[in-house]
């Protein structure tokens, strides 16, 4: 029976999509290592062979050992037009394999499309099988080139040449969402029915673009298409819901995993307890660790690792000792990490000697534990005892140089120096060789005995060394050079942090800006202020109004406004005292409109000031007649608390005379509610307007209430 194939035109067009959107040939060929020289002399040597020889078994001894692709395509077409030969299925399967490893996908959809049309004894099996072998060596785009000539040549591949097709596609890094949906769509022309391996992928790639509903829906609807979801469904539901964030509904469907009877797999377990574990949802990862061991599985190292940890994390200290004899007993050695945590759980708890306890039981011998163990001694106030424990850790040769910085950091931020130094004597007697934590703790020590030349001293030790300090170190130095006004050293420090690209505390950034600010350089505070971001620093509110504040006080506004700008670009708020340092800055230089801006823009941000700044400010702008021109303003701070009666009267008082009366009289009946009454300038200049329009007292612009009490409350005054 003749099978109608689809047209040429259509099958072209489709493969030179895949052949574009593929890496090109002559980059592969570089990838593989596939030269082209002259290969005339074996091209005539294979020819010479297979003249008298020509058979398909011949045919492909001498394609796979041809390494110039060029050569192979002539002598399988060579051997094409010769007439006592015939192709078949195998010849087909080794030219195609070839092409596609070096990816010519256009010239590979041609011999596939010929292999189709010529239907050739076994060439649905060889097909089959050039799909799955592209598919290991990761020729994704070669191998929907090969499925979609079957499904264009009638032939009905397996549910499994699709599933492996979307597995490959899903373990993709790109995990092209397009790719998938396009196999899916062939799977489906061709009525096959998906399998509840196919909707895995389809979950697996959903949850990985963030579909995260569409793959909950996906989910639900899977029996609609005859499939039950099995442990992988449940896997990549749990861990698409956790990595978004949606771990309660995660949660929800280990319950749901339970109603269905689905029986988890290993690869169930090993996925899913870390990540409840890395949540720190310990009931969850304690559940599911003995649904393991009920289930005959065996846990590994990492998973009583992460369980371990949790345990810890929540105190759970009983817990996570049973597990950590049991992993013993099971003949599993804890790495470090576990007893690290371990002991930090111990000091946690302050069981500081049941600590030293457990380490010797298990016979630790790895530093990192004891490290965290000499910081929990020394955190509990225990120095003898961390003492004692450096010298067993230094004669059983466990001790490193973070062992013994622990220790003298301790001591220099109680202010116990010269203890320090003696410990640093011993340090350096076991010739243990002091680093930049070493100098870091010296630092503070120092600066906590106001020794701050010596402080410098080591500082520029660790400029000889290129070293950095850490952020407490630096923040404790500028503090105190800031503390005793040694600017300059204080800039010098900085400088050089910020060249190493170290941070600084924000409150010590702060003190900084306004010790060099109080010497007079605000030039030199810009300067530093422009590397806070390139440091990595939070630089709060205050550090840029002190800034705003010392160039207020020069008569070049434009360095204000310069500085402003900076601020807005790196993305800097502006709080209510920044606002009124620049209205004060506009007024200074008598600059209206732009104290208008600033007027406008601070009462939108929903900052008003003190009643005195905001009387000098409405003031300013009456005095110019602009009030109608922050009407918005004065109307969302109209029922203020900060507004007094003078404010009131002069916003009365301005926008009368600026011809707003429509909204003077809202102001006016606004403040009469307050109980307040406007001052006697107001209350003639609202009777003046009145007669002078010929109106008496009792018919004015208010109503009589408002008038009488007006009279009755000034004309006593």
């Amino acid at each position: 029976m003749a099978i109608k194939l689809p047209s040429l035109a259509h099958r072209t067009r489709f493969l030179k999509w895949v052949y574009l959107s593929s890496t090109s040939t002559q980059h592969i060929s570089q990838t593989v290592g596939i030269v082209n020289p002259n290969y005339s002399s074996e091209f005539d040597q294979n020819i010479n062979f297979l003249r008298n020889k020509l058979a398909p078994d011949n045919l492909i001894q001498v394609l796979n050992r041809t390494s110039d692709l060029n050569s192979a395509v002539k002598i399988f077409k060579w051997a094409s037009i010769q007439k006592s030969f015939h192709h078949n299925s195998n010849t087909y399967f080794e030219i195609i394999l070839k092409l596609g490893l070096a990816g010519n996908v256009l010239e590979m959809g041609d011999f596939c499309h010929n292999m189709v049309k010529n239907r050739f004894p076994g060439a649905e099996k060889a097909l089959v099988s050039l799909i799955h072998t592209f598919v290991q060596h990761c020729r994704i785009k070669e191998a929907i080139a090969v499925l979609v000539n079957m499904n264009l040549g009638g032939y009905k591949p397996p549910i499994e040449v699709f599933n492996a097709l979307l597995r490959a596609l899903v373990q993709e890094e790109s995990r092209d969402f397009q790719n998938v949906l396009f196999v899916y769509k062939e799977m489906v022309k061709v009525g096959i029915v998906p399998t509840v391996d196919t909707l895995n992928c389809l979950l697996e790639v959903l949850f990985t673009i963030n579909w995260v509903d569409l793959a909950l829906d996906q989910f639900r609807r899977m029996s609609n298409k005859g499939c039950s979801p099995n442990s992988k469904s449940f896997e990549i539901l749990v861990k698409g819901l956790i990595e978004n964030v949606r771990v309660d509904e995660a949660v929800a469907v280990l319950e749901q995993m339970r109603e269905l009877k689905c029986q988890p797999d290993l690869s169930f377990y090993i996925c899913v307890i870390p990540l409840f574990c890395g949540e720190n949802k310990v009931e969850e990862g304690v559940r599911l660790f003995r649904m393991m061991k009920d289930s005959g599985f065996v846990p590994d190292s990492f998973i009583y690792e992460v369980l371990i940890q949790c345990l810890c994390k929540n105190l759970l200290l009983d817990s996570a000792l049973y597990l950590v004899n049991e992993m013993i007993g099971s003949g599993i050695s804890p790495k470090h990490n576990v007893f690290v945590h371990m002991i930090d759980c111990y000091c946690e708890l302050g069981k500081i000697d049941e600590a030293v306890k457990f380490l010797e039981e298990k016979q630790v011998h790895e530093t990192a534990p004891f490290n965290v163990l000499l910081e929990g001694c020394c955190n509990a106030g225990k120095i003898v005892v961390a003492n004692v424990m450096l010298e067993k850790m230094s004669e059983r040769n466990i001790a490193d140089c973070q062992s013994w910085n622990i220790l003298i950091r301790w001591l220099c931020e109680n202010e116990e120096t010269e203890r320090a130094y003696a410990l640093l004597g011993r340090m350096i007697k076991f010739l243990v060789i002091l680093d930049h934590a070493t100098y870091s703790a010296l630092v503070v020590g120092n600066c906590r005995m106001k020794k701050y030349d010596e402080a410098m001293k080591l500082f520029h030790q660790i400029c000889a060394r290129c070293w950095s300090l850490d952020i407490d170190s630096y923040s404790e130095l500028v503090d105190g050079l800031c503390d005793i006004n040694h600017s300059q050293y204080a800039i010098e420090v900085f400088y050089y942090m910020s060249m190493k690209q170290s941070s600084l505390h924000s409150f010590s950034f702060y003190k900084l800006i306004k010790c060099v600010c109080d010497s007079g350089q605000v030039n030199e505070a810009v300067k530093l202020w422009q590397l806070v971001y390139y440091c990595g620093i939070s630089c709060c509110n205050i550090t840029q109004t002190t800034i705003m504040h010392e160039l207020s006080k020069s008569d070049k506004v434009k360095n204000l406004l310069a500085f402003l700008s900076q601020m807005l670009i790196v993305g800097g708020n502006l709080d209510i005292e920044a606002y009124c340092i620049l209205i004060h800055g506009m007024m200074k230089q008598n600059l209206v409109k732009e104290c208008v801006l600033f007027f406008n823009m601070m009462v939108n941000e929903g900052f008003v000031p003190d009643s005195d700044k905001l009387f000098d400010q409405l003031s300013f702008i009456a005095n110019h007649s602009l009030l109608s021109m922050i009407s918005s303003a004065i109307d969302k701070i109209s029922d203020s608390e900060k507004l007094s009666s003078a404010i009131y009267s002069l916003l009365i008082n301005g926008l009368w005379k600026e011809g707003k009366e429509h909204e003077a009289r809202r102001l006016l009946e606004m403040m009469l509610k307050k109980g307040w009454l406007p001052d006697t300038t107001t209350h003639k200049l609202l009777i003046g307007f009145d007669v002078r329009e010929g109106r008496s007292q009792e018919t004015s612009l208010f109503d009589d209430s408002v008038s009488n009490i007006l009279v009755e409350g000034l004309g006593n005054s």
